[in-house]
């Protein structure tokens, strides 16, 4: 190679075009379909669409009766909520305390931790195997992108720190994680324990809908340990974004 030939190539012309990667069509439409069979559950299933409608309007109540009058068939709603959760986001709180009115704390907090962990799987399963495009415009470029390097940068404090601020959505963390290829088992133990204390917390609110009571000692503190992990949450994470953030905007 001469020299002309090299100062070509260093700068970037003459060399051969990039070939753009090749959409995994075959994933996205098992994706698309998922999501349509999700929506026709939803629309074909008169207590799931009444308790999906109440979740999303925040009517405790009403989730509460649709899961109660299905009697044995109660768990699997909860099931379905939690699913359905990967693409229909709503509060999760709602669910969860309605599942603790109806089930008492032990069974409930076991159905919404299985329900809430297949939910997360399914959405790390997607954000793995769908091509970014559908990801970026379901959630927006900007805000998917940050959160996949925050999580690729931040490691078990960052995934720990997000399941405990209720205003960062479930599935996002979890499209995420999956997109940034967190190891699985990483995923699983980090999404079980940082997103009890929220799911523990609702669950015994939902056992106490009727006669709760603000001075409770343990609704005090539950509340207050609550707050404290979401604030010590809080902080991993705006210092995680400041961090990443300043990487971006680094020269190279």
């Amino acid at each position: 190679m001469n020299g002309e030939e090299t100062a070509r190539d260093s700068e970037g012309r003459g060399a051969p075009a990039r070939r753009r990667p090749q959409l995994p069509l075959l994933e996205i439409g098992m994706t698309l379909a998922g999501i349509a069979l999700l929506a026709a559950l939803v629309l074909g299933l008169p207590p799931l669409r009444h308790a999906v409608e109440a979740a999303l309007h925040g009517d405790t109540t009403e989730v509460r009766h649709q899961i109660d009058k299905l009697g044995v068939a109660g768990p699997l709603l909860i099931v379905a909520l939690t699913l359905i959760h990967a693409v229909v986001m709503y509060p999760a709180e709602i669910v969860n305390a309605a599942a603790g009115f109806v089930f008492g704390f032990f069974p409930a907090l076991a159905i919404v931790t299985a329900g809430w962990l297949l939910s997360a799987l399914l959405c790390y399963a997607v954000g793995t195997r769908v091509a970014r495009p559908l990801l970026d415009r379901w959630f927006g470029v900007e805000r998917f992108e940050r959160f996949e390097r925050m999580i690729e940068r931040g490691g078990v404090p960052l995934l720990l720190a997000l399941r405990l601020i209720p205003i960062v959505p479930f599935s996002l963390v979890c499209y995420a994680a999956g997109a940034a290829r967190v190891p699985v088992w990483r995923f699983v133990w980090t999404t079980l324990v940082g997103y009890m204390p929220i799911t523990a917390l609702a669950v015994y609110f939902g056992t106490r809908l009727e006669g709760l009571k603000v001075t409770d000692p343990l609704v005090v503190g539950s509340v207050a340990a609550l707050l404290a992990l979401i604030f010590i949450g809080n902080w991993i994470v705006r210092r995680q974004a400041g961090s990443t953030d300043g990487e971006v905007s680094r020269p190279a």
